[in-house]
């Protein structure tokens, strides 16, 4: 049987010194045969490539080292992180007598009797090992891209289950320290603390806790600019988007997105837009049991979407302040309509568009419990009723769809802040 050739020329590197004592200066070539090759001719090719074969040995011994120096390196950083868990997972047991509440009388538990300095250092700790792990994960992927091992893998993608494992701890600890007893003082010190410790865990060039996928090395991102998800993995008060532009005044809109949600009860807000004076100028929400409404100047319309499945949907809402008239889309499919929905109330100008979160005052004021769980994708805003050919357009993803011309879908144009993730959008991909 033919051994591998790393092997037969390592073997033949170790013992050739103590067989060369007992046979004087005997010098030994080894070549690899194949099963039905001939013998003789490949010793009298081996003995004309001397120096190739030299050659051969010094280059793969060095990938062996590199191997086995990168597999170590990793070992020692799985040690560490394993450590690092047991010392958080020994800290969040703790809890401090009493409970405090939160937001519109909600119970809600306190973090312990972990003290708020010691909380911050935790996190500060835990942001430098996210680095620190992303970094040495980035070196495996470039390294096992040159090298084909099943080994470099398998470690891969333990280190990455771990990194996972640590940004959970991460968040938990991050909504433990906002549900606990904070004054208006402090808050926004806190937030502050917060947002810049999640910002420290990620790779530079992006907003506070983004995630952005990553080109090859030696390659540009040639990814469209729209092609994108947002993903908000928990149930806080402080994972939102915002969107950088205000809506202008509009005697009529078309607000279409990709969502996708398995949250019970409720998958949240998707979107708010506050205006001074009016918080709920027009918000998308569903928020306990109840189905998805759409708020204009506090007036409601329910919607008869049914998407909370866990798959992608695109669902479309179209309005005219005359007589308010209003229709609703689901995956291109108009689903129901009505009127006496705010009629001849335009939307007002200069307010705060957000992602994920319900605005009880002007950009602010979050409720967890009406927060966005799930993943949303090609928010678009128009100051027009679409038609039902362009609705079956986006919902399809033609490559002849629309963008929207008042917010169009563009990483350029949303801010992340507290954790929320982005990611490669996919869902057209599959239907196309």
């Amino acid at each position: 049987r033919l051994l591998p050739l790393p092997l037969v020329l390592l073997l033949g590197s170790a013992l050739g010194p103590a067989l060369g004592q007992g046979l004087g200066q005997t010098r030994f070539i080894c070549t690899s045969v194949p099963l039905d090759g001939d013998v003789c001719a490949a010793s009298a090719l081996g003995t004309g490539s001397a120096e190739e074969l030299k050659g051969t040995v010094l280059q793969l011994r060095e990938t062996v080292l590199q191997q086995k120096e990168t597999i170590m390196n990793q070992k020692e950083t799985i040690r560490e992180l394993t450590a690092k868990l047991g010392r958080c997972e020994s800290q969040s047991v703790l809890e401090l007598p009493g409970e405090g509440k939160g937001r519109k009388g909600f119970s809600k538990n306190t973090m312990g009797d972990l003290s708020r300095p010691a909380a911050a250092e935790t996190l500060s700790q835990l942001g430098q090992t996210l680095q620190s792990l992303k970094t040495r994960l980035e070196n495996l992927e470039q390294f096992s891209r040159m090298n084909s091992s099943s080994q470099t893998n398998n470690l891969k993608d333990i280190l990455q289950n771990k990194i996972d494992d640590l940004e959970k701890q991460v968040l938990s600890r991050v909504n433990s320290l906002e549900e606990g007893k904070l004054s208006p003082r402090n808050e926004s010190e806190e937030r502050g603390k917060i947002e810049s410790t999640l910002t420290s865990a990620e790779p530079k060039g992006g907003p506070a806790g983004a995630h952005r996928p990553r080109a090859p090395t030696g390659q540009k991102d040639n990814r469209p600019p729209d092609r994108f998800q947002l993903t908000f993995p928990l149930r806080t008060n402080y994972m939102y988007a915002k969107v950088k532009k205000s809506l202008p005044e509009m005697y009529a809109f078309s607000i279409c997105m990709w969502i996708k949600s398995s949250a019970s009860p409720g998958m949240g807000t998707p979107f708010s837009y506050a205006v001074p004076g009016q918080a709920n100028e027009l918000v998308l929400i569903e928020w306990g049991n109840n189905p998805m409404e759409i708020l204009i100047n506090d007036k409601v319309a329910k919607l008869p979407f049914a998407i909370n499945d866990g798959k992608w949907h695109h669902i479309c809402v179209t309005w005219t302040t005359r007589d308010g008239m209003w229709e609703a889309y689901q995956d291109g499919t108009q689903t129901g309509n009505g009127e006496n929905l705010a009629p001849y109330h335009p939307i007002k100008p200069q307010g705060v568009l957000v992602l994920g979160q319900e605005q009880d005052t002007l950009g602010g004021g979050f409720d967890a419990t009406q927060a966005f769980v799930g993943e949303l994708a090609h928010f678009n805003v128009w100051d027009r009723k679409l038609s039902p050919g362009e609705v079956y357009g986006l919902a399809t993803c033609s490559s002849k769809a629309l963008a929207g011309n008042v917010i169009a879908w563009a990483e350029t144009n949303i801010d992340i802040y507290g954790g929320a993730t982005k990611w490669t959008f996919e869902a057209c991909r599959q239907l196309n």
